[in-house]
């Protein structure tokens, strides 16, 4: 008997063996059989394929021409019936779904190592020794809490995204307004000067006609004075020969005989050429001189909620009042910053800012990757290279610095191959400061108010546009 019991028990284990998954060592559960023969749980293969990033044997290591292999009925029956599980086909009425892969009993614990629910009987088994094994009901509730804080995460989000479609809205309507704006300003610029154009044209013309109109005027006269005379001279021809010959001969009569042709006047059409002539550049140059241009303009989109900035984008100053700006990623939330709306990776760049009398403000460039949301210091390990005045003090974090002169402008300027960053003051072109670094992030002009609520502005100061003509 003894020896009989032996037996059966490695038969037993034989079989065991051969209905075990080589992934979870568990016996299989939806098996699938590949053309190596070996097989596996139909998630468990899955699941490796997934981590693996390929459709390799996990045992053999073979490639597998199967891209979903299917369930092999008849190991999966061997196997179901192996492990005592109920065939749910044939026991509709119960409506009872068997969580633990291995045994028919209610699942009371869950492995959170292994991610599953278990019964009584997988709970002691040596394989589970060492897991973090709990109560199903503390590991449902914990799942129901993430689940609860996804749900909320995702509602968040979703509000977000809702407010976001919104201010787009908003957004949109200012920045029509802005460009209408512009626009018409444009138009009424070039409505003057068609204007004065066409006023130029008429006083041409109507200073021509004055001046033929007197010239028509004398002529008129001197016709006059012609027929006066040929009607004196036809009565002369009248007379008898010796006192025609005597009239004739008297200066009068001379005179009325040696009228000169009448000259025609020079310069009395229209200068068509002055005024249609490169017309177009002539209005665009003139247009020139009316336009600012700017090397830098803000990025309303990471301005902080206490900042309002002008519809030019190229002023930024403290309001005293949240703006209720969108907590969106690239926003400055902790601090009064705002960013320029162009990032440099190389080249050299420059511009100007009025700072005024402020008592503080910040000036520089950062990084891309600056920390938006919370505590951060003005310093490169942070990404700031930046010149700092509060009060009369100024400094570049972290030095101190002592200047001749409060300046009124400051100049940067980025030279990005070379690494610096330099602070001027554009008055005298003294020098500031002067970062040496070497870049490799893409850089954006950094502006800070600090807590300056002050109604001076940090303005960025236009260039001189001008046009030019290149020749042939």
């Amino acid at each position: 008997m003894p020896f009989q019991g032996v037996k059966m028990a490695e038969k037993q284990q034989v079989v065991e063996k051969y209905l075990c998954c080589h992934v979870c060592s568990e016996t299989f559960k939806d098996p699938v059989s590949l053309h190596c023969n070996h097989s596996f749980c139909q998630t468990c293969l899955s699941k490796f394929w997934g981590k693996a990033k390929n459709k390799n044997c996990p045992v053999c290591k073979r490639k597998s021409s199967m891209e979903d292999p299917a369930i092999h009925f008849s190991l999966k029956e061997l196997a179901d019936s192996f492990a005592g599980r109920p065939k749910l086909d044939k026991n509709p009425d119960e409506g009872k779904e068997v969580v633990c892969s291995k045994h028919t009993k209610t699942p009371a614990w869950f492995c959170v190592d292994e991610d599953r629910a278990v019964c009584d009987d997988c709970q002691n088994p040596p394989k589970h020794s060492g897991h973090n094994v709990i109560r199903l009901e503390e590991a449902v509730q914990d799942i129901k809490e993430k689940m609860q804080k996804s749900l909320k995460k995702c509602t968040d989000t979703e509000k977000v995204y809702k407010d976001m479609v919104q201010h787009t809205k908003s957004q949109l309507a200012a920045t029509e307004r802005s460009i209408k704006e512009v626009f018409e300003q444009l138009h009424q610029f070039l409505r003057e000067e068609e204007e004065a154009r066409l006023t130029a044209l008429r006083e041409e013309e109507e200073q021509k006609g004055k001046m033929i109109g007197s010239e028509i005027k004398t002529l008129q006269e001197q016709i006059q004075t012609l027929k006066d005379s040929i009607q004196h001279m036809e009565n002369d021809l009248k007379q008898d020969s010796v006192p025609f010959l005597k009239g004739y001969q008297s200066t009068k009569s001379r005179a009325q005989c040696t009228l000169r042709d009448p000259p025609l006047l020079s310069g009395a059409l229209i200068d068509v050429a002055k005024h249609l002539g490169n017309l177009k550049y002539r209005v665009c140059e003139k247009m020139v001189e009316t336009v600012e241009y700017y090397p830098v303009i803000l990025d309303v989109s990471t301005a902080s909620r206490y900042h309002f900035i002008s519809a030019d984008l190229t002023n930024v100053r403290e309001m005293k009042t949240n703006q209720h700006q969108l907590d969106n990623p690239e926003r400055f939330m902790t601090y009064l910053m705002v960013l320029g709306s162009e990032g440099f990776t190389s080249g050299k760049h420059c511009w100007e800012v009025q700072v005024g009398d402020r008592s503080k403000w910040s000036l520089g460039v950062a990084k891309e990757s600056v920390e938006r949301k919370g505590e951060t210091r003005l310093n490169p390990k942070y990404g700031f290279w930046a010149v700092k005045k509060t009060n009369d003090e100024y400094r570049a974090p972290p030095e101190t610095l002592s200047l001749k002169a409060k300046p009124q402008r400051v100049r940067v300027q980025l030279d990005y191959e070379r690494g610096e960053v330099s602070f001027y003051d554009p008055c005298d072109m003294s020098h500031i400061y002067t970062y040496k670094d070497s870049f490799k992030d893409k850089l954006f002009p950094f502006f800070c108010t600090e807590t300056d609520t002050s109604e001076e502005s940090l303005q960025i100061c236009p260039l001189k546009v001008s046009l030019k003509v290149k020749n042939l």
